[in-house]
């Protein structure tokens, strides 16, 4: 196959859309803010941005974060990772017998490894054996959770504390608060006044009884953006994703970063399995990750393959998630408005895009929500739970228009094709 009909495909399409400029983001973002602090004082919900709900959801964002850092990892060098939740599976195993052995940081640094070798199974599978990509992902989570299982009835079982299902308890690795800061922040979100007291909550969670894991998690964010995007190690590993047989021309050993990269991606989604054994909940279960890893994916893609729109996603997945534990019910109440809103400036846009259709839709779907919170007080608590389900499904179909995945992303790849 020549390089001129692999390339065919990849041709710039007319009409692409142009990227979110950084000044419009931070403008929508403000908005944001603003019509959530008047959502507040319409419903009085105050726990939807109090600090206790912020440092929640950055908790629960982490894993979520991390398992999507994985698959921008694997998926920058055209691997698709499926396969994500398993290894986040590997990596709560492993953090957890390691850690309650050895102690926690141990522990990560086992979840690390555990994830890493979900990584090669996937990688051996996709790269080498040319094994579809969503199969072997499915295999790989189906094998973790076995494997798993299997392993804790011979390692947990007979522990003090523990069980077939459960490891013994792991020690903690503490929280901290930044001095003086996160308690004038705390006290400025509680005066409940207009849009100050939202962005003291929202700063002051992130600030607010934090695991050293969870900076380090947060930190990886910006160091993968400066790997993948300012280094020549990163340009390569893209490169395999975007054109590998360009890359080879080049020079570029693309089985090699393939290699790496879903290792990387492997060991990401360990770090994320070891955080919720470790640090969400100082034991293993069964059962932990809960789809995070598909969440994570999710996040991946609402972030169009990017660091910053990926922290974004999990942002916003933690924070529906944290609603399990915070005031549910009455602040998905109050959400239900916030969201009647925002469909009805979707609407506006829709109509000023001259996409008469989706905007009538749109506006029909914010009545219908607009109807809904002036008929309850409080919504059923199954709505709670499944609030980040029902999130991920609707932010990724309204962002699918935009989005725009690596060129050779999935493709399988044979050493010497180009020639």
């Amino acid at each position: 196959m020549s390089t001129a009909t692999i390339a065919k495909p990849q041709a710039k399409q007319p009409g692409k859309r142009r990227r979110m400029s950084l000044p419009v983001l931070l403008l929508i973002i403000a908005g944001v803010l603003v019509l959530t602090s008047i959502v507040r004082l319409i419903s009085g919900a105050d726990g939807i941005t109090s600090t206790g709900q912020m440092s929640t959801a950055l908790r629960l964002a982490v894993p979520i974060g991390l398992a999507g850092l994985g698959g921008l990892w694997a998926e920058r060098a055209g691997v698709v990772n499926i396969g994500l939740e398993g290894m986040m599976i590997l990596g709560t195993w492993f953090g957890a017998w390691a850690g309650y052995q050895w102690g926690p940081w141990t522990g990560v640094a086992f979840g690390i490894i555990g994830g890493a070798l979900g990584g090669v199974l996937h990688a051996v599978a996709t790269v080498t054996f040319k094994v579809n990509h969503i199969v072997s992902g499915v295999a790989l989570n189906i094998l973790a959770l076995g494997t798993t299982r299997y392993l804790s009835k011979f390692t947990f079982e007979d522990a003090p504390q523990g069980s077939s299902k459960q490891s013994p308890p792991i020690e903690s690795l503490g929280t901290f608060d930044i001095p003086g800061l996160s308690s004038w922040l705390e006290t400025l979100n509680g005066k409940h006044w207009f849009l100050v007291s939202d962005i003291a909550g929202l700063v002051g969670g992130l600030v607010t009884n934090l695991s050293p894991l969870t900076v380090v998690a947060v930190a990886l964010v910006p160091a993968t953006w400066w790997v993948l995007w300012r280094t020549a190690f990163g340009l390569r590993l893209r490169s395999c994703g975007e054109n590998p047989v360009a890359a080879e021309s080049l020079g570029v050993n693309v089985y090699k970063y393939k290699y790496i990269a879903v290792i990387v991606s492997g060991g990401f989604a360990g770090l994320g399995g070891a955080f919720l054994s470790i640090v969400a909940s100082n034991v293993y279960l069964d059962g932990q990750t809960a789809g995070r890893g598909y969440i994570g994916l999710a996040a991946m893609i609402f972030g169009n393959w990017m660091p910053g729109g990926l922290a974004l996603g999990a942002g916003l997945f933690g924070y529906t998630d944290s609603l399990n534990l915070r005031g549910g019910t009455t602040n998905v109440h109050a959400l239900i408005l916030l969201l009647a809103i925002l469909l009805v400036f979707g609407a506006a846009y829709l109509a000023w895009q001259k996409k008469y259709v989706s905007a009538g839709v749109t506006l029909v779907i914010s009545a219908v929500m607009f109807l809904w919170y002036t008929s309850v007080d409080e919504v059923p608590r199954q709505v709670v739970s499944a609030a980040p389900y029902l999130v991920t499904l609707l932010v990724l179909s309204l962002s699918a228009q935009r989005l725009r995945m690596p060129k050779a992303d999935g493709l399988p790849y044979y050493k010497g094709q180009g020639k």
